[in-house]
């Protein structure tokens, strides 16, 4: 089982995809990585050598900032978005899409469930019961 960055790598699949499963590490940065330490991207992670595994090792802490790190980085830059009030942290601190998408009709993944809003039928109150008679 090889262990990259702290995260046990899939057995039975090929490097190149593999080392998607680290975060901050895409396709384009997978090929790179293969390229520069000399493994073949078809391998399976359950052949490469230990020597090959300590390239890999190597190659990602020096080079790209990956896992923890790079998720505290991401989480710090929304912070700091949302302490200075602008209108990317507002919509980060309202759950809302902050890239300009719009919100009428879709979102649904940013905003959850549909709630519907407005008033009951009339002579009901809001769960749908009779209203109750006034008393005399």
């Amino acid at each position: 089982m090889a262990r990259v960055a702290g995260i046990d790598l899939p057995k039975n699949k090929r490097v190149d995809v593999a080392l998607r499963y680290l975060y901050g590490i895409g396709e384009h940065n997978s090929g790179v990585i293969c390229e520069s330490t000399n493994v073949n991207p078809a391998t399976r992670v359950k052949d490469l050598t230990d020597a090959e595994v300590g390239r890999i090792n190597a190659e990602i802490s020096k080079t790209y900032k990956v896992e923890g790190d790079l998720r505290r980085e991401v989480q710090g830059n929304i912070k700091r978005l949302i302490e200075i009030g602008c209108y990317r942290g507002l919509r980060h601190r309202r759950s809302l899409p902050a890239r300009g998408q719009r919100t009428k009709s879709n979102a649904r993944t940013r905003r959850g469930r549909r709630r519907t809003v407005g008033s009951a039928k009339p002579g009901t109150t809001g769960a749908g019961a009779p209203a109750a008679a006034p008393k005399a």
